[in-house]
């Protein structure tokens, strides 16, 4: 089918259905009222071919398989569209012209990219996409060693291929892509070893492979991810590291940078997956780079001028790929004193990543990180050898999102000197600034927050903070916070701040 005559089908389709269209730059979503048809256009742009009927009615089938795995009840089925071109009928008798996904079609304004347009996304949502996409990562099938999927090579042609794409639908010669370029080029250099080493732990599964906030809708207050990448299964096997950067790069685009060290935050904690974040930064510029691409190849279709979602997209990318200078932060203080709370949200603030002892040491000796393992006081996980692995874990943790360029917080109590003096001499080795920070609280609002404490990983009671307060905290040198305070979280941004 010619693209003219599938035109021409589409408008007697909205027409004969009184519905409305959504397009892209790769299908139209026929809108009736209940129910909502995807039917995908006859184009090839090479990462994508959907030239045949064959090729279109197949795809159509691998996309109601890949989202049933997210959203189930919202892909109804794959339905023939029959009749004439002029005269179409959908899920009519006779033979197909055509093909569509059937969709319930939920309501409109309800995108999270919308949400975002007004600034109105909530952390419930992020913290229940984190949640979900770590749940459903730790699940999803994974490529085998033999696979040619996810290797460092075509990982690299995916990369390169959004310059292919990019500079023919531009003007002018573009500084700012060719230092895009050069910097991916040099990159993957660098962490093609590690690729090809993920690969082969088992990290490149079947994901998403399209993880932004327009493919996300609120749907009875809960989140529904959909429309997932069905035509090229090589962009659909990847690192799940790369799914995410999609998610991540789109927050920030909207603004919502705290919301995407949030959701990075969370996801990596639920999964364990620090190793990763070697690679966030590679693949979060892939995806500004295929987000700039869409914008041109949309505009070149509707034959528009420039839009200023190409240059947004390129401007990120090129914000990603700027040094950073990461610093070393520990916590210091007895349980309840609101470590994990308060350094979790100077993370999102300045864009870090927190390392929770209380979960990496259940994760280390093979417990569920929410579990309670019923240990008692130096004994069980909180032997002192159990402690010496853990800090050891912590600190191996630590140095590498260090070497990943990031900032990290190491959230422990880290009350004996030797604690203390193995992760200075990280930061020493490292060559990062090293802080302390110190939560305070009264002793009877300590007793208090532990009595109240529900689903925490912390194993805390109220004997271990006894056994614990007869260690005194640093006073010198520290930046010392008091989380009674009304103001704590400012009070310990702007003394960070100062200090750093």
């Amino acid at each position: 089918m010619s693209t003219q005559t599938a035109l021409h089908l589409i408008q007697a389709l909205t027409k004969s259905n009184a519905g409305s269209l959504i397009e892209t730059h790769i299908s139209w979503v026929l809108l009736t009222g209940r129910y909502a048809y995807k039917i995908k256009k006859p184009v090839n742009f090479g990462f994508l071919d959907f030239s045949t009927l064959e090729q279109r009615c197949d795809c159509c089938n691998e996309e109601l398989r890949l989202n049933r795995r997210w959203s189930p009840e919202l892909y109804l089925g794959v339905v023939a569209i029959t009749g004439t071109p002029e005269h179409p009928q959908l899920e009519g008798s006779g033979s197909p012209i055509e093909y569509a996904v059937k969709m319930l079609q939920f309501p409109s304004g309800q995108l999270l990219s919308e949400y975002a347009s007004r600034k109105q996304l909530n952390t419930a949502y992020i913290d229940q996409l984190a949640d979900d996409i770590a749940d459903f990562h730790q699940t999803a099938a994974r490529t085998s060693k033999n696979s040619p999927y996810g290797d460092s090579a075509d990982i690299k042609h995916w990369f390169t291929e959004n310059f292919e794409l990019i500079r023919p639908l531009l003007a002018d010669a573009n500084q700012q892509l060719q230092n895009l370029q050069q910097w991916g080029d040099e990159a993957w250099q660098k962490q093609a070893p590690l690729m090809q080493q993920r690969k082969h732990h088992g990290w490149v599964r079947e994901g998403h492979g399209d993880l932004h906030l327009g493919n996300m809708t609120l749907i009875n207050g809960k989140v529904k991810v959909f429309d997932c990448i069905e035509f090229n299964p090589r962009l659909r096997w990847l690192d799940v590291i790369s799914d995410v950067a999609f998610l991540f790069i789109d927050l920030l685009r909207f603004g919502y940078d705290e919301y995407a060290y949030r959701f990075l935050n969370r996801y990596v904690q639920h999964t364990g997956d620090y190793q990763g974040l070697a690679l966030l930064r590679y693949y979060s510029v892939y995806r500004a780079l295929v987000r700039a691409k869409v914008a041109l190849l949309s505009q070149a279709q509707q034959a528009a001028p420039m839009h200023s979602d190409y240059a947004v997209f390129a401007d990120l990318a090129e914000r990603l790929i700027q040094p950073q200078a990461p610093a070393l932060i520990i916590t210091h203080g007895y349980s309840g004193s609101g470590k994990s709370t308060f350094s979790g949200q100077l993370a999102e603030k300045i864009g870090a990543f927190q390392i929770r002892s209380d979960m990496e040491r259940k994760r280390l000796f093979g417990y569920q990180t929410s579990a309670q393992t019923g240990s008692a006081i130096d004994a069980g996980l909180y032997s002192p050898e159990a402690s010496h692995k853990t800090y050891q874990h912590l600190n191996d943790l630590a140095k590498t999102v260090l070497e990943a360029g990031f900032t990290v917080i190491v959230d422990a109590a880290f009350l004996n000197a030797w604690q203390r003096e193995l992760f200075s001499q990280l930061a020493t080795d490292c060559g990062v600034p090293f802080h302390i920070l110190v939560f305070q609280a009264s002793a009877p609002e300590l007793c208090r927050r532990l009595k109240q404490r529900q689903n925490d990983p912390s194993e805390a009671t109220l004997a271990v903070l006894h056994q614990q307060q007869l260690t005194p905290l640093l006073s010198a040198g520290v930046i010392t916070i008091n989380t009674e305070s009304d103001n704590a979280l400012e009070n310990l941004l702007n003394n960070f701040l100062i200090q750093s």
